[in-house]
């Protein structure tokens, strides 16, 4: 066993050049110390056994991270994210497969990595579908000169990827375009004025006929509530009354003391009416 990996293992969390320089300094592992360590903690559960593997492969997570600097998120989050996907990978490591760590480590640091840069790239999810998240990740790759793609360019990486070529138009233009604050950006420069979506977007719920629309489904709905009530037995009514039409709700508690049953069963007999109502009212 490497004695290197037996002192302390702290890395600074300072500033990111510290955290990349220390973690840098941090020996690797060989193929037989590997194995020991990750042996130790599949049989035994040994968490320092774990802490030796992650540490080890911090240098590697930073590695990974670099290779997405490009959209414009903070490195020093992304190696956090790709921090939890290597103590995930380390959880899950079967020593006995004879393949190293960091092979299998790599899959699950960079999906954790994506499913931050998903989260955080827009403020409007961009990638819903797993057709998109794969061209999400490999458009720009795809991508051999500035502007908007050609229609072979468009039938080449809707070959490569296996998508269609409208998910791939679909996508491009969606990463082309821009997110854009609804109250505008607050410059005083005139120059630099642009309208914002609260100035031109219609609100169309003052509308006549829209508040007309609203009106008439509140009524329907609330027939359809009065309906359902009224098929209930008395006890029950009581029960969905108090529990959730009263200005001040009734507890289980108090309907059991109420009808001298326990709260179990006041709450069966409620979950049963709301099956009930939910029946009537979608019948």
């Amino acid at each position: 066993m490497n004695k290197n990996l037996t002192v302390d293992l702290a890395v600074p969390t300072g500033s990111l050049e510290a955290y990349i320089s220390a973690a840098a300094q941090i020996p690797m592992l060989g193929v037989e110390e590997e194995r020991d360590l990750a042996t130790r903690l599949r049989n035994e559960g040994d968490l320092n056994a774990a802490r030796q593997l992650v540490m080890s492969h911090l240098r590697f997570v930073i590695h990974v991270a670099k290779g997405y600097s490009g959209y414009g998120l903070a490195q020093a989050d992304l190696i956090q994210e790709g921090n939890i996907g290597l103590m995930k990978a380390v959880k899950r490591f079967d020593p006995s497969h004879n393949v190293r760590l960091v092979s299998f480590a790599v899959h699950w640091i960079r999906a954790e990595m994506h499913e931050y840069i998903l989260r955080n790239w827009r403020v409007v999810k961009l990638a819903t579908t797993k057709a998109q998240r794969k061209l999400f990740f490999n458009l720009r790759k795809s991508k051999k000169r500035l502007g908007w793609f050609t229609q072979s360019e468009v039938e080449h990486v809707a070959r490569e990827l296996g998508v269609p070529e409208a998910t791939v138009r679909q996508m491009e233009e969606r990463m082309s375009g821009q997110d854009t604050a609804f109250d505008g950006y607050g410059t005083d420069d005139d120059s630099d004025f642009r309208p914002a979506p609260a100035g031109y977007l219609q609100d169309m719920s003052m509308e006549p006929a829209a508040q007309l629309e609203a009106e008439n489904q509140e009524a329907h709905n609330n027939n359809l509530l009065a309906g359902a009530l009224n098929d209930l037995d008395d006890r029950s009514q009581d029960i969905v009354k108090s529990r959730w039409l009263s200005e001040k709700k009734a507890t289980l508690h108090d309907l059991a003391n109420k009808y001298g049953v326990s709260a179990e069963r006041i709450r069966q007999l409620e979950a049963n009416a709301m099956k009930k109502m939910k029946g009537t009212m979608v019948a």
